[in-house]
């Protein structure tokens, strides 16, 4: 069981985060691509991204990403940096920048449980060359295994948000925290997840950070040093729209036309979104969400709105076309 401890300042600051941890999808993402339990929902995802990254899957590369992210036990930290809160491309580049005592440090403790490919030496060593064929990699496989599918991810995202906020402004931390029965348990100042690996986390006043996260199937997960800034991975909600729908992805004439990351933008936009939020849904930087949706104003499928401090993006009749007839047009 894992056990997370509170003060008060540990209750103050606990907060909920704004969007998917981009890194922990893609890590958890893998384990599904291998088969979890209770997976039954990602049984058409996996076969479809499984034909799209082939040619990636027979590269040496590849046998060293999956080498690292094994589906059961420990998993390296480094991997998951809080920065990928932020984005793909700000995850990744904390990946690269990761001190090399901590890459050695876990990567001994990862193969006292397992035989580790001999060329995995240079990542624990830091070299730069390594660390930037390991996040190319990890890019290729997001952006065939995720990237297509993050409108979807979105919505959950969202919904699951809603319902949290909601409990949050009823109960405060302590309602945020019991809306997540029966994935945990809250009581006297103590998280307890059952059927974690044991664990104890004192977060000594620095807060929890509260991830949620669609590949997340069966229960909580968190970092392994607890002298990391401290997260708790948890499942969203499903419901039947919030299924992964890979044959679409896949067929999207509107991606093929104005290309993936404008098509997710336009779709994400629908009746009203910020940029800071296109780019958090979509995974990517405030500045290239902003150049994107200028791209697709520019175009007509847009129309921008100044609201105070923020610009708030809509899609424009001509946009509902184009997404109607690529089978997303707007909600009923």
């Amino acid at each position: 069981m894992l056990r997370i401890y509170f003060s008060a300042d540990d209750i103050a600051r606990t907060r909920l985060a704004p969007a998917p941890d981009q890194l922990w999808e893609l890590v958890l993402s893998l384990h599904m691509l291998r088969g979890q339990r209770g997976d039954l929902l990602f049984g058409d995802w996996r076969r479809t991204t499984g034909r799209r990254i082939r040619t990636l899957t027979a590269e040496p590369r590849w046998r060293r990403l999956m080498a690292l992210t094994p589906t059961m036990g420990y998993f390296p930290d480094f991997l998951t940096p809080i920065a990928g809160t932020q984005g793909l491309e700000p995850g990744l580049e904390a990946i690269r920048a990761t001190p090399v005592a901590m890459l050695d440090r876990e990567l001994r403790h990862l193969a006292a449980d397992r035989r580790l490919p001999d060329d995995i030496a240079p990542v624990a060593r830091g070299r730069s060359d390594a660390l930037v064929e390991l996040t190319d990699t990890m890019r290729a496989y997001h952006e065939h295994a995720i990237a297509p599918h993050l409108p979807v991810i979105g919505q959950a995202t969202e919904r699951d948000r809603t319902v949290r906020a909601r409990a949050m402004l009823d109960g405060g931390v302590e309602g945020l925290l019991n809306s997540l029965r029966p994935l945990m348990e809250w009581s006297c100042g103590e998280l307890r997840i059952p059927g974690h690996r044991p664990q104890e986390i004192h977060l000594d006043g620095r807060g929890l950070l509260l991830v949620p996260s669609f590949f997340c199937v069966n229960q909580p997960m968190t970092m392994f040093d607890p002298d990391l800034p401290p997260v708790l991975i948890y499942p969203v909600s499903r419901v039947s729209d919030t299924v992964l729908l890979p044959d679409r992805a896949e067929r999207s004439a509107l991606s093929a036309l104005i290309g993936r990351t404008r098509a997710t933008l336009l779709e994400m936009a629908g009746t009203g979104c910020c940029t800071s939020d296109l780019a958090r849904r979509a995974g990517i930087s405030v500045p290239s969400a902003s150049e994107q949706a200028k791209v697709l104003r520019d175009a007509g499928l847009l129309v921008s709105v100044r609201d105070r401090n923020k610009v708030v993006h809509q899609v424009t009749p001509l946009g509902w076309a184009m997404l109607e007839h690529d089978g997303q047009g707007p909600p009923a």
